[in-house]
């Protein structure tokens, strides 16, 4: 059974060596990728928050650049002296129509060609001689660069114009009037005055934007990316301008919070962008490392089993040896190639398998030969004892003149030693063990003329289990010859199967022993009276082992009670 268990439980120590290997190329793989990922994480992160920065630095340097273009525009139509001419002039239609074509639309036509994105210049003319002029509705949205010429009538009853009257507030202010807010648009506003006085209000410029155009390096990136943009007056701090300005207060979302501020404007531009935008390639990057770390462990797996597989040759031949050895192949040898370690262990295997060899030849054989002397010795003895006790009663018989008991009991004796030589077979099946007690049972109820009964209770599927000869006669003669002290007797011998044991029991209902003849009986040297039962006790263990023989139950002085003994054996 230990045997069994140990090979069922069996690894090869190269597996051993190989799981070791390989957990330690997955923690490493695993290592790395885990740092190599964090590594790659921040890094690209950096850059995107770089690129971002970037693009927000170079938005307010353009803001800046292009608002300072705005005001140059208002400022030199605030200093043109001919265009205040113009605006100011007096006369008829006709004239006043030549006046509009040469003098006043070229200048409002001039800002806007030199001015790289789209803007609407709006003028609100306080002489209204000055007709109106522009293809556009001033509410509607940018699409290309466009003058208007508007009466100053249109413009005196909005009610952003009038609160900047009342805060005298109306020299190049930025405002979001109008339509502005909703159209994403920016306006600087300016009042035109008379160099005569420099009080006269002789017309307004309102030149409007889009912010879009102006923060165009922030608006290529996709809302759908989540990046919040917002113009923000730093004097007021509304804002100017949103684009997805709800997405930073999204719940369980992490922002990067940037700002500049427009130095030539009072305006800052705020960038709110999500951090899982900056680390959007993450997955991408995990399942890229994955692969590698895969593709690396399936490198390092395929060298580990191909030098696992030619290291473990030599382990196996070793351990195909050793079960070799374990079944009784004493003469298998390793082949000693090399002068490495399995070199070493082979040329020590052999050395060390040819000793056991000799040593199991010169002892273990040489045991075996003395213990089977031994047996045929104690078996031989049992034979001249019976034979002397069936001669006594012999002669007993014929001192009482039984001649026809002698001859029968002769003949039963004759046919007892057929059965007990057996062609000079010690291993006989348990069948023909109980017909030699049969035999010997013949020779008593001679003797005692069938004044006892006996009883064979024999497990049928036990018939033919091997067992050495003469293990249950001499219990029985024991009976006979110490247990019967009333007139009738009864044995019971029964047979059966215990696990893989053999058991075998001889009951009487005599008289019983003592105690303390049953704990001698077994122990220390045979006494005459029992010597059949040392001498079965000894062959068991001889031949099946010391943890089987023989054991004794017994009730002293109660002829009614049963006392037997039984013995158990190997079965198979």
């Amino acid at each position: 059974m230990a045997r069994l268990f140990s090979i069922r439980n069996y690894l090869p120590f190269t597996y051993k060596m190989m799981i070791s290997y390989l957990l330690l190329v997955l923690v490493t793989d695993f290592a790395i990728g885990y740092v190599s990922y964090g590594m790659l994480v921040k890094s690209r992160t950096e850059v995107a928050e770089t690129g971002i920065r970037a693009a927000l630095e170079q938005t307010r340097n353009n803001v800046d650049y292009r608002m300072t273009e705005i005001r140059r525009i208002s400022d030199q139509l605030f200093g043109n002296l001919a265009f205040q001419r113009a605006l100011q002039r007096q006369g008829d239609r006709l004239s006043m129509y030549y006046t509009m074509i040469d003098d006043i639309f070229p200048e409002l036509q001039a800002p806007l060609n030199l001015f790289g994105s789209p803007i609407r210049l709006t003028l609100y003319a306080v002489n209204p001689l000055i007709g109106e002029a522009g293809r556009s509705n001033a509410a509607s949205p940018i699409t290309k660069s466009e003058f208007l010429v508007q009466s100053y009538d249109v413009l005196k009853n909005r009610q952003w114009f009038q609160q900047l009257q009342a805060s005298a507030t109306d020299k190049n202010i930025w405002i979001q009037a109008d339509s502005d807010k909703e159209l994403g648009n920016l306006s600087i506003f300016r009042k035109l005055v008379s160099f005569g006085d420099y009080r006269t209000a002789i017309g307004y410029i309102r030149i409007t934007v889009n912010i879009d155009s102006l923060i165009g390096n922030l608006t290529k990136y996709p809302k759908e990316q989540g990046m919040g943009i917002r113009v923000i007056d730093r004097a007021t701090g509304k804002a100017m301008y949103e684009r997805d300005s709800a997405l930073p207060q999204a719940a369980g979302k992490a922002y990067l919070n940037l700002r500049e501020e427009a130095a030539e404007t009072p305006f800052s531009i705020e960038v709110q962008v999500p951090r899982e935008y900056l680390s959007k390639d993450a997955k991408k990057l995990q399942r890229t490392l994955g692969l590698i770390c895969a593709a690396s462990f399936a490198v390092m797996a395929g060298i580990g089993f191909a030098v696992a597989a030619l290291s473990g040759r030599g382990m196996k031949r070793i351990v195909s040896l050793i079960r070799a050895f374990q079944d009784g192949k004493l003469d298998r040898r390793l082949e000693a190639n090399g002068n490495d370690e399995f070199g070493l262990i082979a040329h020590s295997f052999n050395s060390m398998a040819a000793s056991i060899q000799t040593l199991i030849q010169d002892v273990y054989l040489q045991g075996i030969h003395r213990k089977q002397a031994e047996l045929e010795a104690l078996q031989a003895q049992i034979n001249p004892h019976f034979l002397y006790n069936t001669l006594s009663t012999i002669s007993s018989l014929n001192n009482l003149g039984k001649k026809k008991e002698v001859t029968e009991t002769v003949k039963l004796l004759s046919r007892f030693y057929r059965l007990t030589l057996n062609n000079g077979q010690v291993i006989i099946p348990l069948e023909n063990e109980l017909e030699q007690v049969s035999a010997y049972l013949d020779i008593q109820r001679v003797k005692y003329a069938d004044a006892f009964q006996v009883y064979v209770d024999m497990d049928p599927a036990v018939k033919d289990v091997k067992i050495i000869k003469l293990l249950m006669q001499p219990f029985v003669e024991n009976i006979f010859k110490h247990a019967w002290f009333g007139e009738t007797i009864a044995i019971r011998l029964t047979a059966k199967r215990v696990g893989n044991d053999l058991e075998l029991k001889i009951i009487d209902t005599g008289i019983g022993m003592r105690p303390d003849k049953v704990d001698r009986l077994l122990c220390g040297a045979a006494e005459s009276n029992t010597y059949g039962l040392k001498n079965v006790e000894e062959r068991i263990k001889l031949r099946y082992g010391p943890e089987y023989g023989v054991q004794i139950a017994s009730v002293y002085d109660r002829p009614a009670a049963a006392s037997h003994s039984d013995g158990r054996i190997r079965s198979a």
